[in-house]
């Protein structure tokens, strides 16, 4: 039998009816049978094949939905499908960023930005910047790719690391840019000054002139000498140290070293007898230890002591501490301490000789050494800046 062909019973039944009353009234049997052989032949012949059922105009886009999710559902960017403007598939991706609520919704009203509906309103594909999808400060390059006439893909990409990394690198250029030139400018104003006068300044005012100069040059070979060094250390931050140093002999020299002469009767010293072994680079650890003893020296009670120790704890870290007891910082500020150029005093910190760049290279310093920063502090009692490092594992020792 012929696939789709259905088989015509009720023809056949006739026939057979029609040929039993044909016997019954005496016609040949032969005769019969040819005339029933026709009439069966005749509805086989007739008889059309069934027509493929046809499928419901929501099956294709059913099917185009259910494959198009299985190839972007695990992309690691966020992409959507849409039939004409409406949103039918979401991948992880898409769903984490912006919702899973926007499956089913136009996508000019889940996206929401003038600039993604002028895209989507487009007659072909293309790309646009969308800033604030997700956050007031994100940043994401869309792009529409036009599957046929009906369905379309878009693609997200997150461009806000990109943005941040450049606006940093901006704001650091003007920051530097300004702290750089306020010290040039001194040293300019004052030398021109000493060079229009001649030999009519007065001695003593010359003397004064002479002393500024001299203060503003240091004060700007103290900021490109830390500039330098917050450089280096960040193109080393993801070069972990590997050489074993002993760290109480490091902090004692450091934190004297950053006391000076003139102040070493203001330190107090906590070091313990037993080696505290981490894995570290000297030269940053002694640079860390300077920076924290001279910013407390320098901010803290000039009629009170700062207190350095060096501890480890049961988490097998070691824990290098400085208190000092001066005015404090209010709590809006540390958050912010860390960052470049930052000062919550900024003619303070100027009048004692601060760069404002000493925390920042301190934090970069104690992240390449896959340690931890905490800073604590109380108005009128002082601040605390504690330094956790992970303790050294014990090497086997040789036969």
């Amino acid at each position: 039998m012929e696939q789709g062909r259905k088989f015509p019973i009720s023809g056949v039944v006739l026939a057979l009816a029609t040929g039993i009353v044909m016997l019954l009234y005496g016609v040949d049997i032969w005769l019969v049978l040819g005339v029933m052989l026709v009439w069966c032949a005749s509805y086989w012949l007739t008889a059309s094949p069934p027509e493929p059922p046809q499928r419901e105009s929501t099956e294709g886009v059913k099917l185009t939905r259910t494959g198009m999710r299985d190839l972007i559902e695990h992309s690691g960017l966020p992409m959507l499908m849409l039939d004409g403007d409406r949103i039918i598939v979401a991948n992880a991706a898409a769903r984490e960023a912006i919702g899973a609520h926007v499956v089913g919704q136009d996508a000019r009203v889940a996206l929401r930005h003038p600039a993604a509906v002028d895209l989507l309103n487009r007659s072909g594909g293309g790309s646009a910047t969308i800033q604030g999808l997700t956050g007031p400060r994100s940043n994401w390059q869309m792009s529409r790719q036009p599957l046929d006439a009906r369905y379309s893909l878009i693609e997200l990409i997150n461009r806000t690391a990109e943005a941040d990394v450049s606006r940093a690198h901006t704001d650091f250029v003007a920051n530097a840019s300004h702290e750089l030139r306020t010290p040039l400018a001194s040293i300019i104003g004052y030398m021109e000054t000493l060079v229009d006068e001649g030999g009519d300044i007065d001695p003593k005012l010359a003397g004064r002139f002479h002393g500024t100069v001299l203060r503003e040059a240091r004060r700007l070979q103290s900021l490109v000498d830390d500039l330098m060094s917050l450089s280096r250390v960040e193109a080393e931050k993801h070069d972990q140290p590997r050489e074993r140093v002993d760290l109480a002999p490091i902090v004692g020299q450091a934190a004297r070293d950053g006391a000076g002469p003139d102040r070493l009767d203001r330190l107090d010293l906590h070091l313990p007898e037993d080696p505290v072994m981490v894995r570290g680079d000297y030269r940053q650890i002694e640079q860390l230890v300077r920076n924290l003893v001279d910013n407390g020296l320098k901010y803290g009670d000039q009629a009170l002591p700062v207190t350095v120790r060096l501890t480890s704890d049961q988490r097998r870290r070691a824990i290098i501490s400085v208190e000092d007891r001066g005015e404090g910082i209010a709590p809006e500020h540390i958050p912010h301490l860390t960052r470049r150029f930052y000062r919550t005093d900024p003619g303070r910190s100027r009048a004692a000789g601060g760069t404002g760049l000493g925390l920042a290279i301190v934090k970069h310093i104690v992240e390449r050494h896959r340690g931890t920063l905490d800073i604590s502090s109380k108005v009128g009692r002082g601040t605390t800046v504690t330094i956790r490092l992970p303790l050294a594992e014990e090497e086997a020792q040789a036969d």
